[in-house]
């Protein structure tokens, strides 16, 4: 691995040692912040996350959601903003939020660690924009 790469998964590891069960993602992202990454891009169903990092950009490879040939569902905000409370109260997995905003029509977001935000896109141009609390890293 290269010093940008180490960066980027001992952050992740730190960041999971100390995220609490709810509301755990603003703790991620204040951890990611803190080690350089400026946004990340994920793009679904594939699971590929790009990081936009202070000193480069690095690309990490997650198991795809589906594989094949699949019809892409329409947007549904209400869906998507039902699967980040979830998610925010602790009771569904990173990769279950992932599954949840894949069928609620999300092909991919954005995330702005500077300015807390994420903005959630369909194949269509849909967007949904979430902002996040700023935290302090004990």
């Amino acid at each position: 691995m290269t010093s940008l790469t180490n960066q980027l998964t001992d952050a992740q590891k730190f960041a999971m040692s100390i995220r609490p069960k709810v509301g755990g993602f603003p703790v991620l992202a204040e951890v990611l912040r803190s080690a350089g990454v400026h946004s990340n891009r994920w793009s679904l169903p594939a699971c590929q996350a790009v990081y936009h990092m202070k000193d480069g950009s690095v690309v990490q490879q997650g198991t795809p959601l589906v594989t094949g040939v699949f019809e892409i569902a329409n947007f549904d905000r209400d869906a998507l903003i039902t699967a980040l409370r979830t998610d925010q109260e602790g009771r569904s997995t990173f990769q279950e939020f992932l599954k949840a905003a894949w069928e609620a029509g999300v092909i991919g977001y954005d995330v702005d660690f500077t300015g807390r935000k994420v903005v959630y896109y369909g194949v269509n141009g849909e967007s949904y924009l979430e902002e996040y609390p700023a935290v302090t890293l004990k």
